[in-house]
Formats: structure tokens, sequence, C-alpha cells
């Protein structure tokens, strides 16, 4: 019976949030948050490359998705379980079906009869003890059918169990690829964002150090304006260098993900979306997450597997019956003169003693049965943790990206009244300096809290299993 751990969302935040906590810390504004830094790469975070594109690709996030279902590792793996599953289940199924063989033969024999033990001795005569050479020919066909077999029913109904884990564990992935993809692709939107924030807070800065050197140099402001006018300056040109870095590095993990050539070129033609979240209550998400998450039905149908393995196990103590038969003609050789042959038998197996076998696999079942009933018990509970967590994640990023639109708003007021003031000889550089600081951060939080809104997004989905709608639901409003 196969065995897959349970996998959530969360995981493939961690393998993929592994890319951002790389990232060197050198601008002021923080980098996404990283709640398991250092998660190793998984299947899922690779791909078989296809076949170059000519030009620069134009790439949305259906188009990456589509992309990934096609040639996401981890999805191509998991298809070849259910092939291996559906083997298991044929090569258990043999035993219930009957097996047909043919086994011609052709045989040159010299018999020592003394060496079986018989001797003939007769008065006045002797008859060798050796006997032959004499040759035949036997062509038969060979039938056997097993009648009553708890054991091997029981088998091949836990293969078709698992056949059916490895079939869910499929829909699963493309789930989880979904998750993946989405997260990927919505991690580069955001650094691609960043570095439009980040030429623009350049260009700001250029404009403060050019007004600063001219007022230093006519002699209206002290030198050290000009220094920390630079100063800003440079520490802008820092983010923006890093934003390109870090965009097409996520641009990268992109492209591995999603199965794209080496080397391919493409643009994102999606930006950060926004639709706002209509709410969902908890027991509502609940219900529908047991009803269609996949790996919940996986584990439904791996403790199934396990019943049937037990029952195979306890099957061991019963008798089994089956036929066997054959029939075929027989020809001495060299007179080709044919003979019909057959035999036909039933055969009942009981089993009387077998060392202890029989206890040990029974032991062994209960204990693998056990082990599947605490597995899908946790993975209701963590089902229930999903999609709360990703509920409070969702309500609280709806509300985070209403504040930081207005503080956006606000620090960009900020900064055009400090540069009216600086122009003025009110200020110095200082204020200009801070409101400039204050723009950056706020920009910075509206681009995370929209990453945020959108990831929290495609995380309910997953937690609820229904990825297939997440566009449709969450992000077209339809």
């Amino acid at each position: 019976m196969r065995r897959r751990p349970a996998v959530s969302c969360a995981l493939f935040a961690a393998v993929f949030l592994g890319t951002a906590s790389a990232r060197a810390q050198t601008t002021s504004f923080p980098a996404q948050a990283t709640p398991f830094p250092g998660a190793a790469e998984n299947s899922y975070s690779r791909s078989v490359p296809s076949a170059p594109v000519p030009g620069v690709l134009p790439l949305s996030l259906q188009d990456a998705i589509d992309r990934g279902l096609k040639q996401n590792l981890g999805l191509l793996l998991s298809g070849e379980d259910v092939r291996s599953a559906r083997g298991e289940r044929w090569k258990e199924l043999s035993a219930l079906l009957p097996n047909v063989t043919a086994a011609p033969y052709a045989a040159d024999s010299r018999i020592d009869l003394a060496e079986l033990g018989f001797t003939f001795k007769f008065p006045g005569a002797t008859i060798p003890s050796v006997v032959g050479p004499f040759s035949y020919l036997d062509t038969r066909a060979y039938v056997t059918q097993t009648i009553f077999d708890w054991k091997a029913l029981n088998k091949t109904h836990s293969a078709s169990a698992s056949l059916q884990s490895a079939q869910y564990t499929v829909k699963d992935a493309r789930d989880l690829v979904v998750l993946a993809v989405g997260y990927s692709y919505l991690q580069a939107v955001a650094d691609e964002a960043r570095i439009e924030t980040a030429s623009a807070q350049v260009d700001t800065g250029q404009a403060l150090y050019n007004q600063a050197s001219d007022q230093v140099q006519a002699g209206t402001s002290p030198a050290i304006d000009g220094l920390r006018a630079r100063v800003e300056l440079q520490t802008r040109q820092q983010q923006l260098i890093q934003a390109r870095n870090d965009f097409a590095i996520q641009k990268l993990a992109l492209a591995r993900a999603i199965g794209l050539a080496p080397g391919q070129e493409f643009n994102l033609t999606d930006k950060s979306p926004y639709q706002p979240f209509a709410g969902l209550a908890v027991e509502e998400a609940l219900t529908r997450a047991l009803a269609s998450r996949s790996d919940y039905q996986a584990a439904e149908a791996d403790v199934r597997a396990a019943e049937y393995s037990k029952r195979a196990a306890e099957a061991g103590y019963l008798p089994s019956l089956s036929v066997s038969a054959n029939y075929g003609i027989a020809t001495p050789v060299p007179t080709l003169a044919t003979r019909n042959v057959f035999d036909a038998r039933a055969t009942l197996e009981i089993p009387i003693f077998q060392g202890g076998k029989v206890h040990g696999d029974v032991l062994e079942a209960d204990a693998q049965l056990a082990q599947s009933r605490q597995r899908l018990d946790s993975l209701r509970a963590h089902i229930d943790a999903d999609v709360r967590t990703a509920l409070l994640n969702l309500e609280s990023a709806e509300q985070l990206v209403t504040v930081a639109r207005s503080n956006v708003d606000l620090a960009d007021q900020t900064l055009d009244q400090s540069q009216d003031r600086f122009k003025a000889g009110v200020t110095d550089t200082v204020e200009v300096v801070q409101a400039q600081e204050a723009v950056a951060s706020a920009h910075e939080q509206y681009i995370s809290s929209l990453y945020s809104d959108n990831y929290a997004k495609i995380s309910l989905a997953r937690a609820m299993g229904q990825t297939g709608n997440v566009f449709k639901e969450y992000f077209q409003g339809k």
C-alpha cells in the first residue's frame, strides 16, 4: 500500500519563499516576510523544459499556470505514480484471473529400472534393467483458476483503493502546482512593481539633489544639504539595483516552475490585480474543504486500502480452493501416432501451522491501518487550520490594502509639501529626505499588501481544494 505525507500550502510557501529569504537586505524597505526560511527545493519548484518560443513570450498568470500543469515535475511524477499503482493492481488481480500457458516439449529417454527399484527375474529369461531409448512429443495447454481465496481477493481490493489514492494525489498535485506557480508569478509581479517604485524614487532623489546642489552653489543652503541629498540619491539607486536583481532571479524561479526553455525571454502581462473579497463563513469553507480536498480523499482511500490489507492478512488462516487442468496430444516417435491426453484436479489448501507468519502479517497490517487512520485524523485537523489561517490572512490582507493605499496618498502629499517648503527656503533637506523615506515605505507596504491579498486568495482556494475556480471567484469577481 502506498504511503505519502500530507502536504499543505504552508510547505509550498516555504519552498518558494526560500528565494526571498536569500535576498540581501540592503534597502530601507523590508522584503516579503519569510515564515519558513531555508526550505529545500522540491519537485514542485522544478519542471521538464518545453521547446523554446521565438522572441519574447507574453505570459499571463493563467498562461503560467496552464504551462505548470503541463510541465511541472511534481505533477508529472504524480502521474507516473498512478501508472505504478495501476500496475500493482493488475499484479494482485492476476491471482484471481485464469492463467493459461502452453508447454510443448520433446523427450528422448533411457531408464534404468533397477535404479528405480524394479527387478524382474523369470526362469530361463533375463530382462535387461535398462529400457530405451524411446522418444515422444507432448503438447498441452495448462489452465489454473482460483475458485476461492479470501486473501487474494482482499489484496486486490487493497490495490484498487491504493490506485484511487494515487489518482486523488494527482488531483491534489494539480492544486499544489497552482499554488506554487501562483506564488512565483505574484512574487515576480511584486518585484516588478518594486522596480517601478524604486525608479520613481531615484528620479525624486535626483531632482532633490539637483535642487540642493543649485542652492549650495548659490549660497542659500549649507553644504551638508547637498551631501545629505546625494546620500539619499545613492540609497535609492542601491534599492533600484537590488530590485532589478530580485526581479531577474524571481523570473528564473518562475520559468523553472512552469517549464520554460532555458534562456527563454518573457514578459509578465498581469500586474497586481485587486478584487475585494466578498467574505465566506468558516463553517461553509470547512464543509467545502472536506468535500473537495483531494489529499483528504487520498487519505481516506489509504485507510480503505489498509483495511483490506488487514483482512487479507487475517485470511491467511482460511483455506483456499483452486482448480487446474491440462489438455493436449502425446505423440510417440517415430510412429507419430497422436493420442489425446488430459489431466484435471481441484486442490483445497488448508493452512494448519505456518510458524507464526500469519500472526506477524496481521500485526503489521493492523499497525499500518492505525497509522493510516491517525494520518487521516491529523489531516482533518490540518485542513481546519489551513482554512482558518487562510481566512484570517485574507481578512487581514484586505484591511492592509485599504490602509496602505491611504498611506501612499498621504506620503505623496507630505513629500510634495516638503519639497515646496525646501524650495521656498523654509526648511532643509532633512525634512525632504524623511518624506522620501516615508513615500518609499508606503509604496513598499502597498505592494506587499497587494501581494499578500492575492496570495491569500490562492491559499484559501488551495485550502478548500478549489484552485480550479480561483481566478473566476477571487480575481475576476464572476
